[in-house]
């Protein structure tokens, strides 16, 4: 009966460190999780395409200017906009068609003229490039084809080229078709200059 007594004493200790084992590591294991899916998430938002996506009703519901001011990645287009005094121009009922630059193509630009920024430059400079981006009516990419377009910058076209995705003169459209209430935003890589 000892012997008995004491491998059950003997087994109900090694059920209870094993499970003390198991629920710490089941505990480990619920933190590793936690603080993988937290740091998926973290990454999800960094690389958010809401703000690129028309389809979130806010976005969708504003007018270019609105979904412009909306995305971080036009900060610095969105700065030019009100320095060149077009918000209102551009919040008209239009429809418009913006070929809109990413923070990352102004600041090449930047770069290649050797300034340091949007403060840098005049309304008077700003104007005619930024009117180069924009052409009258909404243009969604399925209505695109190889030609030339006319914009609001008098006198200047841009040029449409299919053969190799969609490129507006030299720079390539990496999102195209978010849709707003007044027009539509196709996100290109280089700011384009008027010649």
């Amino acid at each position: 009966m000892k012997t008995r007594m004491k491998n059950i004493i003997v087994a109900l200790t090694l059920a209870i460190a094993v499970t003390s084992v198991s629920a710490t590591e089941l505990n480990k294991s619920v933190l590793l999780e936690t603080s993988i899916e937290n740091k998926l998430e973290l990454e999800a938002w960094m690389l958010n395409e809401s703000y690129f996506d028309s389809k979130d009703s806010k976005m969708a519901s504003g007018t270019v200017v609105e979904i412009a001011v909306a995305n971080p990645d036009f900060s610095i287009l969105v700065d030019a906009v009100k320095k060149a005094g077009l918000v209102d121009a551009l919040s008209a009922n239009g429809p418009f068609t913006v070929f809109a630059p990413t923070n990352e193509a102004f600041k090449t630009l930047f770069s290649q003229l050797g300034v340091n920024g949007i403060e840098d430059l005049t309304a008077e400079q700003l104007t005619p490039i930024l009117t180069y981006h924009v052409v009258s009516g909404k243009v969604m990419s399925t209505d695109l084809s190889n030609t030339t377009v006319p914009t609001l910058n008098e006198g200047h076209k841009l040029k449409v080229d299919l053969s190799d995705g969609v490129k507006i003169n030299d720079s390539k459209v990496v999102k195209a078709d978010i849709s707003g209430k007044n027009g539509v935003i196709h996100v290109i890589d280089k700011v384009l200059i008027p010649e």
